[in-house]
């Protein structure tokens, strides 16, 4: 049940961190406690950083998704 509950959120709250964690090779949960004591120290400007992430990887899905169905 809790990882039922934690797929909704990462899929609800863009993936970002997971993204981030995956590719780093690092916990998803380090990745978020990371950007959290970031948000304080640089007065939320992360969050640019992270919107900025979301609508990239959404639109490498988006692209992905295309290119798939052009091949297909």
């Amino acid at each position: 049940m809790n990882t039922l509950i934690k797929n909704i959120l990462e899929k609800s709250l863009f993936g970002v961190c997971t993204y981030l964690g995956e590719k780093m090779g690092i916990t998803t949960s380090r990745v978020r406690v990371y950007f959290f004591y970031l948000s304080f120290l640089a007065l939320g400007s992360p969050l640019i950083i992270y919107l900025f992430i979301a609508f990239w990887i959404n639109i490498k899905k988006y692209i992905r998704r295309s290119n798939h169905f052009l091949f297909d």
